[in-house]
This record gives structure tokens, C-alpha cells and sequence, in this order.
């Protein structure tokens, strides 16, 4: 069921259409009642600089790497996330300046991988992000970083909303992959686009001669272009989904394989595993001007302040 979902948001065939269009009274009443909810909400404004890193669909578009990217540009940085797929409810403080808090089940896979990343800056998960912003002001924040808070309407910031390259399907939910109707773009301060203003740069590392593919990630099929001739299976987990080591070692030993491949985000769930792993590693190559942008903004509102 998670696959057919996922090819009818990203890739649909002919037989996705009648179901997309049967749903679509579900997906205006959804999308409206977003941007209903944009227009009725009023932010509220925080003494320090907070820069969204968000996007419209579901899935991947390089929030991580991204936010990775901007935050280690910074000192006092806090990253703000809500700790998609944790075990865990509340606020939980992952990270402080680099020094792990907590395990990858309380923070979530792709909050831990941004606290290994930034040695240097501070991560928080809450599903009430406002919380959050209040515990980063009172550890001395200078510089919030929110994580996938473009439909955060409450709180005041500066948007960066990520585009993927292509886009299939521009239905909101649950018709299509778009939280909110594609026009809501317009209120974001800038506009990215993959393969224009950022591009992904992939590197294996402890790379061997039969490698199984194992990822938890949404759309994993995004992956194929970056997979080399050594990959023998590929197997999919759910989103956010943690791993078993013993299943890892049957998929191995069916396999003849010689090492696990996985991304970075999978990475963190396995680090205590005693496999043979090999690391899909992706940087984003992001354009100066785009930092450039995003520093005048900090720079302005500490004038402003």
C-alpha cells in the first residue's frame, strides 16, 4: 500500500488517476483548510533570527543535507526540528554544541544525523516548536535553524522553501504529495530549486563488491541514479523505520553479500550493528548567492533589533 501511495505521488500511471480523482474533494477541502489556516494565523515575532528550511510535498528534497549545510555556517546555531519518525514525545534536547544528549529512537533518524553533523551547533526536537525557541533563547541562541517549518504559519521567519527537480503529481493530499496548494509557494523569501540553485553530490564509502541496498526513506526509488553496478537487492523499509540487526544478517547471508548500503539517515539507526555497512553519503553543492541572501537577512534583523 506505501508503495502504490508513493508511485501515484511521485511517478502515477493510468491506473492512479481514478483513484487521485476520487479523492479530490478530500484534497481541496484539505489544501483549503491550509490556507485558510495561513491567512487566520497571526506569527509571532522572536527577538533572534529564525530561517525556515522547508518544502511542499511530502518526501525528500535535501531538507537534511541543507540544513546541515546552513547551520555550520553559524555559531550559536540551534536546529529545530520535530523529530519525525522518534519513539519519544515532547521536547528532547539531542544535542548541545556538538555533545550527544540522547539515542536515535528518542530524537529520530534524521534529527541525530543532523546533532553527529553540526559538532558545533545545537539541535532540539518538540512537536511544539514554539517550546523549542523558548529553551533555544534561554541557552543563548543566536540563530535558530527550524527544520521542515515552512507550514509553521505561527512563527515568524525567513522562508526557504526546496523544490525538487521535477514534479509529477501537484495534488495537495491525499490526492497528490503537496501539503498545501502549490500556489502557497508564493509566500516563501526564496525559492530553490534542485539542479539550478543546489545539487546532490553522493559518494560510497567502504564501498565492496556485493552490496544490498536497505533504506527507510520516503520515494526511495530516488536513489537509483546514484546506485553503482555492485548493488545486488534493494530492500525497503517505511519511512523513519528502525532496523533489526538479525534481519540485516539473514538479508546479507541470502544475498551472498558482502556489506549492507544505506543512506546516512539509515546509518545512524545502525550505528552499534556489527555488520559490514557501506555508506551512501550526499552533500548538497549549494550556490554562494543563496547564502549570500540569507545572511542579509540575519544581518538585518539584528540592525532591525
Amino acid at each position: 500500500m506505501t508503495h502504490f501511495f508513493e508511485t501515484m505521488f511521485f511517478s502515477p500511471k493510468w491506473y492512479h488517476y481514478p483513484i487521485m480523482v476520487l479523492l479530490l474533494p478530500l484534497s481541496f477541502f484539505y489544501g483549503a483548510v491550509m490556507w485558510l489556516r495561513r491567512k487566520w494565523v497571526r506569527p509571532k515575532k522572536y527577538t533572534i533570527p529564525i530561517v525556515s528550511v522547508g518544502n511542499l510535498i511530502v518526501g525528500g528534497s535535501g531538507k537534511t543535507p541543507f540544513v546541515i549545510a546552513l547551520a555550520s555556517r553559524y555559531s550559536n546555531v540551534f536546529v529545530i526540528s520535530r523529530g519525525y519518525g522518534r519513539e519519544s514525545k515532547g521536547l528532547i534536547e539531542v544535542s548541545t554544541k556538538g555533545k550527544i544528549l540522547t539515542e536515535v529512537r528518542e530524537s529520530g533518524d534524521e534529527a541525530m544525523l543532523m546533532a553527529i553533523s553540526l559538532p558545533h551547533a545545537s539541535v532540539i526536537v518538540s512537536e511544539n516548536r514554539e517550546d523549542a525557541i523558548d529553551l533555544a533563547l534561554e541557552k543563548g541562541a543566536k540563530l535558530i535553524v527550524l527544520d521542515d517549518g515552512f507550514n509553521r504559519v505561527e512563527i515568524q521567519k525567513y522562508e526557504i522553501l526546496l523544490e525538487p527537480k521535477e514534479i509529477e503529481n501537484y495534488y495537495p493530499f491525499p490526492s497528490g504529495p503537496f501539503r498545501e496548494f502549490f500556489f502557497t509557494r508564493k509566500y516563501a523569501d526564496m525559492i530553490i530549486q534542485e539542479g539550478k540553485a543546489y545539487v546532490r553530490k553522493v559518494e560510497i564509502d567502504q564501498a565492496t563488491q556485493r552490496m544490498v541496498l536497505v533504506t527507510a526513506i520516503s520515494n526511495p526509488k530516488r536513489l537509483d541514479r546514484y546506485l553503482p553496478a555492485e548493488v545486488v537487492d534493494k530492500v525497503y523499509y517505511e519511512d523513519h523505520a528502525y532496523f533489526n540487526e538479525e534481519v540485516l544478517k539473514e538479508i546479507l547471508k541470502a544475498q551472498e553479500a558482502t556489506s549492507i548500503l544505506c543512506t546516512s539517515k539509515d546509518r545512524v539507526k545502525m550505528q552499534n550493528f556489527k555488520l559490514p555497512i557501506s555508506e551512501m553519503k550526499l552533500e548538497l553543492e549549494i550556490k554562494n548567492e543563496i547564502f549570500t541572501q540569507v545572511d542579509a537577512y540575519i544581518k538585518g534583523h539584528r540592525n532591525e533589533k
